[in-house]
């Protein structure tokens, strides 16, 4: 099944209200949370997606836990202390970050736990997470490839209180013993992280939610945590819009020339990817962020070079927003993308040369170089969300761009399509069209 979009040609001047879901990544947070709180927490304007059900599923299957789906988010209850490990397997699809907060989760629980994941997954590397383990005596067993999905964890109380962790291949690892250190009991743990820590922003976001939850972290250094255990302490957690699902929409704005509004996020985020909005300032759009909004109206745009370490969830929709600027845009240190969904440095190069753009990339960048116009083509998602949605924008000014796979977006933002098709709506209100303005199914 493919999409195909009929590209605007009209412009309502109001500005488009957009409606982004809840932030995946703090919802994935706040569950981890909530099932170290004995009682009932409830988390609100939550993220029902793929990765976040995912999550829910399997920490409703520890013994102690049980997750209720809510209308805007998940009501969590947890009974006892001491929590049993699930029989069977944990499968968690090919939720990434779901698994590394699970690995650790696991060691806490009384027995055996299985995590295991699809074949894109269990190519996806966690052996500096396990290194980890070794060094804190989390006792583990790969059972299929070394250092790969399906991991076997066995549950024991750790002893160990200062913890080593590379940071070099992904920050969530460092979140997932964030989260685990603020389960344990006889003092303050030590979390160092060695090497270079990519991807900051979201251990940041970690370390806000632990301190809304009532958590101290100090620092005794810039890659050095100290966590005061604790349980969390708030029977409520909101959670504010998306900042990744956001980009989309700015993106929109950007490429259109069109005024948009995003609700539920402010300059006051720690969510890296408000970075985004910024960014498109520098292209030459007029950004506002406010406390509790986000506001951006389209301009001519320019190109930019930029360091997108901190924001690599936005990568491919600015590789996409690009192909509109004067102007070569370099995208670099981003070497991490090649162990994403997809290797997402390789897939925005291969599908915007597939439409004719010029496009290079080299070990942790790529170029992209508008040439004059995009064609038609049928997109290849590489069944990854983030190519889908990113790729989809150009459809909003370009005939005929189909995508491939567009039910791959339910991993972060299931109602991107019609969220997509009301942008386009609304842009066209107040002129005649003798075609249906959306979304649609290709023959």
């Amino acid at each position: 099944m493919t999409r195909l979009c009929v590209p605007l040609t009209a412009f309502n001047p109001e500005p488009f209200v957009a409606s982004v879901p809840g932030s995946k990544s703090l919802t994935n947070r706040a569950l981890i949370l909530a099932a170290q709180r004995i009682g009932v927490t409830r988390i609100s304007r939550a993220l029902h997606c793929d990765d976040t059900d995912y999550l829910a599923g399997c920490l409703n299957r520890f013994e102690g836990i049980s997750v209720e789906k809510l209308p805007d988010g998940y009501r969590v209850v947890r009974d006892r202390e001491t929590i049993g490990a699930p029989s069977g397997e944990l499968y968690v699809g090919g939720a990434g970050t779901p698994a590394r907060f699970l690995l650790s989760f696991a060691a806490m629980a009384e027995g055996e736990s299985v995590i295991c994941g699809n074949q894109r997954l269990s190519e996806r590397p966690m052996g500096d997470l396990l290194r980890a383990f070794d060094g804190m005596g989390v006792s583990y067993t790969c059972l299929g490839e070394p250092d790969r999905l399906p991991i076997r964890i066995h549950g024991a109380p750790i002893a160990a209180r200062r913890w080593s962790v590379s940071g070099t291949t992904s920050s969530q690892f460092t979140s997932s013993l964030l989260l685990l250190a603020a389960q344990q009991t006889g003092g303050p743990i030590t979390v160092e992280v060695s090497g270079k820590l990519v991807s900051r922003p979201y251990v940041e976001m970690t370390i806000q939610m632990l301190e809304n939850c009532g958590i101290r972290v100090g620092r005794e250094s810039a890659q050095t945590f100290v966590v005061e255990p604790a349980m969390p302490r708030t029977d409520v957690i909101e959670i504010e819009a998306d900042a990744s699902g956001m980009s989309y929409f700015l993106g929109a704005a950007a490429l259109t020339g069109t005024r948009v509004i995003i609700p539920n996020i402010g300059r006051g985020s720690a969510q890296g990817d408000l970075g985004f909005a910024k960014l498109l300032g520098r292209m030459g759009c007029d950004v506002r962020l406010n406390e509790n909004s986000i506001e951006l109206s389209g301009a001519p745009l320019q190109a930019i070079s930029v360091d997108m370490e901190e924001m690599p969830d936005t990568v491919l929709t600015l590789s996409t927003v690009a192909t509109a600027a004067t102007g070569v845009t370099k995208i670099s240190n981003v070497a991490n993308l090649r162990v994403k969904e997809c290797d997402r440095i390789h897939a925005p190069v291969t599908e915007l040369r597939r439409l004719g753009v010029h496009a290079e990339e080299g070990p942790d960048w790529l170029t992209v170089v508008p040439n004059g116009g995009v064609r038609p083509a049928k997109i290849e998602t590489y069944d990854d969300h983030r190519v889908a949605m990113s790729f989809a924008l150009l459809g909003l000014l370009h005939p005929g761009i189909e995508i491939e796979n567009p039910g791959c977006v339910a991993k972060s933002f299931p109602g991107f399509w019609s969220e997509l098709e009301r942008f386009s709506r609304h842009h066209q209100a107040g002129e005649q069209v003798t075609a249906p303005v959306e979304w649609r199914r290709a023959s």
